[in-house]
């Protein structure tokens, strides 16, 4: 199963990602994730990527596409893969196209988690994360057991920067503003299926099963 997985910051995509790789057995590929193996293998490609990034720029489409081709053509990829953060744009998205041709492959779904927008600010205002283990808690769902202390580790809990309400309303429209074109895309490929990310996380999974057959 080839599949994409798309949807704004806090639609819950980590938690789906897990769900499906477990369910199909296929590697779980994000964009980060990548370029850190290309550079940690010390690739041609992830030498230039390291390059760019050092420099505080954006890796040009070429060099993406060809970590993608290197990361695609590994064996683990054989029963297929998810792709997370990748393609952004429609140029990206084009020559993906043109990638899995030359690889013998092609994409089955394009899986998009869609939340409102009150939802997602709602969810992300009132996240908190605990500064030594990195778990998860909500200040209104599911706050700690005791105020600003992990229920696992002990650690400090605390909100991110990035979760506070003028960040995460800036994130949600750079968000739609990349997404949108290739929502559109998708769609005209016949390929994207429209899930609803505002229901139980076992709910979200299986309308996701469901969209894929499976």
């Amino acid at each position: 199963m080839n599949l994409i997985l798309m949807g704004p910051p806090g639609a819950g995509k980590g938690t789906q990602a897990a769900l499906i790789v477990e369910k199909f057995n296929i590697p779980h590929i994000s964009t980060g994730d990548m370029f850190r193996q290309a550079m940690q293998q010390g690739t041609e490609l992830g030498l230039k990527a390291k390059e760019y990034m050092h420099a505080g720029q954006l890796v040009p489409d070429n060099v993406t596409i060809g970590i993608v081709r290197e990361r695609l053509s590994q064996p683990d990829c054989q029963p297929g893969f998810l792709l997370d953060g990748f393609p952004r744009t429609v140029v990206q998205a084009e020559a993906l196209q043109e990638l899995l041709k030359t690889l013998d492959k092609r994409l089955d779904a394009v899986i998009n988690i869609e939340v409102s927008r009150a939802s997602l600010l709602n969810r992300m205002g009132g996240r908190l994360v605990c500064r030594q283990c990195g778990a998860t808690y909500h200040a209104e769902y599911r706050p700690p057991k005791q105020p600003d202390v992990c229920d696992k580790c002990g650690g400090e809990v605390y909100q991110r920067a990035d979760d506070a309400g003028p960040t995460v309303e800036k994130r949600l429209s750079v968000y739609e503003e990349q997404t949108t074109p290739l929502i559109e895309y998708y769609e005209q490929q016949g390929l994207l299926k429209h899930i609803s990310g505002e229901q139980e996380v076992e709910l979200v999974f299986q309308d996701i099963l469901k969209s894929l057959g499976a």
